[in-house]
């Protein structure tokens, strides 16, 4: 009897610890951010408001050409690193075709740039590839990863279609036009959350919708568990995509590392449960249930709107079942300069744009130039570009950093003036040569004393094997299938698929469309090399390469290989390549394809295909 008076008594006393445990992690849970001293979590370099500085002082005078080569030379110099000369003119025609719209020069481009010798040929090559309809199209691919972009989701339930967005490519088309039309970076952002709540909205904004549209549908949205799962995609996608912080990881219990709080994070879900996944007519109205368009979903365009507003309860420790305080929408408190105001008007998806583009917000600005800048250089200044929080890397060049966030603000917003800043600079113009003496004092090239070598992304690389062979097709409009063997567009127009992603993108490191994409993998593979030797798209291009430069005349001479070498690497072949290339031209074939075909083959499979210099 004792024994059980003694058991009772450990059980009775394991019952109240708990209940004291569950009791301070509630108050712990509900009262942390309160007792935040925010002052002092303001003091991290990603929540302090950029500032432009005074040009810094260099030794030499006659290198920089614009305002980012001040803030580069001083790094080197303070580093005793030996700046690169700059390439040469074929070098930078090819790398700006390339980085500028995705596709490389064709010869007869080349050899007017070339031949032109006036002073500013080089400035109006930049302008010129600017006002390309590829200058949008390439700046999308980047966008589009950015934020999930795909045309359905990771599962499909018997016949049911409403996890496809048929029209999904509106979006990708707004994106790219948007681009071409330099839209300012905060309007861009603006209509993509709040399009519909805009005044004097135009109906070929509302596309813009499918940034929250086109995200994640999960199956059985009645229940309130997975309803609480798209709202932690949405708020992940759009915080790391839009200020480069991982506000998610606050979904279960205040983040562990930045002063994100759990009230911050439900606060920015309460905006996404304020709204609803439609399907919705391009003009914005409503589709009529059972009319043609509601049965076929033709012309509809899967996009946002607002329903009844609510502000969510905290889930403690993430559990929808076990819920703490009502948290009002608003925006992150790090980020405001006193307590955050409540989102009133609706959903608050509006509200929260604004919040995003103010200009006080410190984060904005940065993390979007960041992202730029690793386009043309293969790392952004904060090598990770989706955490500027604390488990992120420090930026290499703060104060360039800073000057460019605040130069672009100051100019509008200018995606346009941002890239030309970066491309009209003598950092970018540098050679891509190694130097031992550099490589020991900085062997990542973290302070840029050349310009890295970098492996073209799986567009640039199959667009430009399309042109070689001629096949290019220009038009955009609906996706097409990649392993269409008619499908001759652009690689931006291919159909993007969460369910599964087809295997040319998946081998050349297109990233998984489920989530947010922060940086593009680099990867060497056995897999790629087979596809490169023996896929039906290679051997069906070498042979129109091959015949676009023969055609049927199979007497291949040197002016026919200098040819080649023109359209796939812009330069002539030297003595030693053009005596290997005749030698084996002048051989019999041991395959079904033709001596020249083959050899189109193999240049198309060389790493200086791959390679921007």
């Amino acid at each position: 009897m004792t024994r059980i008076f003694q058991f009772n008594g450990i059980l009775v006393s394991l019952i109240v610890c708990l209940y004291v445990s569950l009791t301070n992690i509630k108050a712990t849970e509900t009262s942390e951010a309160d007792s935040m001293n925010w002052e002092k979590a303001r003091e991290w370099w990603a929540f302090q408001p950029p500032e432009k500085s005074k040009l810094p002082k260099v030794l030499d005078h006659t290198w920089p050409s614009q305002r980012i080569d001040y803030f580069i030379l001083t790094k080197l110099e303070a580093n005793q690193l030996i700046k690169s000369p700059q390439a040469s003119k074929r070098i930078l025609a090819r790398r700006l075709f390339l980085d500028l719209t995705g596709l490389p020069p064709t010869p007869k481009e080349m050899r007017a740039f070339l031949s032109d010798e006036t002073s500013d040929a080089y400035d109006r090559l930049v302008e010129k590839l600017i006002q390309k309809k590829a200058f949008g199209e390439r700046l999308s691919s980047m966008w589009l990863n950015n934020v999930r972009y795909a045309e359905d989701q990771a599962h499909q339930v018997g016949g049911n279609k409403s996890f496809f967005y048929p029209n999904a490519f509106r979006y990708r088309e707004w994106v790219i036009n948007a681009f071409n039309s330099d839209v300012p970076y905060n309007n861009f952002i603006r209509k993509q959350l709040a399009a519909d709540l805009l005044q004097n909205t135009e109906n070929k904004d509302l596309p813009a919708l499918g940034f929250i549209g086109l995200g994640h549908k999960y199956y059985d949205r009645n229940r309130l568990a997975v309803k609480a799962e798209e709202w932690a995609e949405q708020v992940d996608t759009l915080t790391r995509s839009l200020l480069g912080l991982t506000v998610a990881c606050a979904q279960c219990h205040d983040h562990k590392y930045d002063p994100l709080t759990q009230k911050d994070y439900y606060a920015l879900a309460g905006v996404f449960a304020s709204t609803d996944l439609v399907d919705r007519m391009a003009d914005g109205s409503e589709i009529k249930k059972d009319s043609e368009a509601a049965k076929k979903r033709i012309g509809t365009i899967h996009m946002v709107r607002d329903i009844k507003p609510k502000d969510l309860n905290v889930f403690l420790r993430g559990n929808t079942e076990n819920k703490g305080e009502i948290v009002p929408r608003r925006f992150l408190q790090v980020l405001s300069k006193n307590k955050p105001k409540k989102f009133t008007q609706g959903s608050g998806r509006l509200e929260l744009a604004e919040s995003i583009v103010n200009p006080e917000n410190p984060l904005t600005a940065r993390v979007i130039v960041n992202r730029t800048w690793s386009m043309f250089f293969g790392r952004g200044l904060v090598a990770t570009p989706s955490n500027f929080g604390q488990l992120g890397t420090l930026p290499s060049h703060p104060a360039l950093l800073d000057d460019l966030a605040v130069s672009f603000m100051e100019n509008g917003w200018s995606m346009k003036q941002l890239i030309r800043e970066i491309v009209l600079s003598s950092t970018y113009k540098q050679k891509s040569l190694e130097s031992d003496i550099n490589k020991s004092i900085d062997p990542t090239n973290t302070y840029l004393w050349r310009m890295n070598r970098r492996r073209l992304s799986i567009e640039q690389w199959r667009d430009s094997i399309l042109a070689a062979g001629n096949s290019l097709d220009r038009t955009g409009g609906k996706s097409l299938e990649l392993n269409d063997k008619n499908n001759n567009r652009r690689t931006v127009y291919s159909r993007i698929s969460r369910k599964k992603l087809n295997d040319m993108l998946m081998q050349f490191d297109y990233p998984d469309a489920n989530v947010h994409s922060s940086i593009r993998s680099s990867t060497t593979t056995a897999l790629q090399k087979l596809f490169v030797l023996n896929n039906r798209f290679m051997i069906e291009h070498a042979k129109r390469l091959a015949n676009r430069i023969l055609g049927e005349n199979n007497n291949a001479k040197a002016e026919h290989v200098q040819e080649i070498y023109e359209i796939l690497y812009n330069r002539k072949p030297d003595n030693n390549e053009l005596e290997i290339a005749l030698n084996f031209l002048g051989l019999p074939s041991e395959s079904r394809l033709t001596r020249w075909e083959q050899y189109s083959h193999a240049l198309l499979a060389a790493n200086e295909m791959s390679f921007i210099d």
